[in-house]
């Protein structure tokens, strides 16, 4: 029952809002701003999405270098979904390699140890089946001092050097509730590519978030909402805090990909996350989902 519930997010636009991307006879084709997809496996429900948001081929050119941005910061097994699903990972990687990549680098800063995460969270396995590259996110001198001129209390942040080396960034968030920000999703996903995560909870922690997403916009954002954390995270207690939505949210503005995410994880205004509510009022994206194009799948 809480399942259905949830998936009307998905459904006929009562929660997600905003025309479904039908065009008028003559119109020109306009990619969506969003792309909700359900009813599949991680790997099918990015073929899908992808397509809908004009391929892999629009955010990855021949030659390039990619970075993809999961949650890995938990050593769990994938069925506990306290980190990003490694299929999807694992698909993510091979579009981009098939899109001409040069290369495609997966780390994350974890908080737990970070082997154990790699390994336990299954991504790694799947990073190297798929072609890609695990880096390593657990030395201080991995990281370099870069500047926010548009923060408010974030000035400065110390930034993985893969981050800003790379020609891409992808950002893979797994949707689940957090103890601190309400909603872990995108903008808070990006903690992982810093190093000093301690003076963002010290100082504000959604106002941080906020400021950060100022800086680093991704080039794509992908929510993984294959299974969603509705309690106890980040971390998680058991595969019973977990709901199987079996769904994903594709989008350029991950401003728009928290709105969408926070509305399918069953708020009502998005707002009610802070860092999505300041992020939109500082011009980083829009969480206005009424007035933006979104199509839905059902797979």
């Amino acid at each position: 029952m809480q399942r259905r519930t949830l998936l009307k997010a998905l459904g006929a636009g009562l929660a997600l809002g905003g025309p479904a991307g039908r065009l008028a006879v003559g119109e020109t084709a306009v990619l969506p701003d969003l792309v909700a997809v359900r009813n599949g496996e991680p790997d099918a429900l990015f073929d899908r999405g992808i397509e809908a948001l004009g391929g892999i081929g629009r955010f990855v050119k021949k030659g390039q270098t990619v970075v993809v941005k999961p949650n890995i910061g938990w050593n769990v097994p994938p069925e506990r979904a306290a980190n990003t699903n490694p299929h999807l990972v694992r698909r993510i990687i091979e579009h981009c390699l098939q899109a001409g990549a040069r290369e495609v680098s997966v780390f994350d800063h974890t908080a737990d140890a970070w082997r154990s995460c790699y390994r336990t969270s299954g991504i790694e396995q799947a990073v190297r089946d798929a072609g890609g590259r695990m880096a390593p996110g657990n030395r201080e001198s991995y990281f370099q001092t870069v500047a926010i001129p548009a923060g408010r209390r974030l000035r400065e942040a110390k930034e993985h050097e893969l981050v800003l080396q790379s020609d891409v960034l992808i950002n893979v968030p797994v949707l689940k509730s957090h103890g601190g920000t309400r909603l872990t999703i995108a903008m808070k996903n990006l903690m992982g590519v810093v190093w000093d995560r301690g003076y963002w909870h010290l100082n504000d922690l959604h106002q941080c978030i906020a400021d950060f997403a100022t800086y680093r916009q991704p080039d794509l954002t992908v929510v993984d909402a294959y299974n969603v954390m509705l309690r106890h995270g980040p971390r998680g207690v058991s595969a019973a805090d977990l709901v199987n939505m079996r769904a994903q949210l594709l989008a350029v503005d991950q401003v728009t990909a928290d709105a969408a995410a926070a509305r399918l994880f069953g708020l009502e205004d998005p707002t009610e996350v802070g860092y999505i509510r300041i992020a939109h009022e500082m011009g980083v994206g829009r969480m206005d989902l009424e007035n933006l194009r979104i199509q839905r799948i059902a797979l």
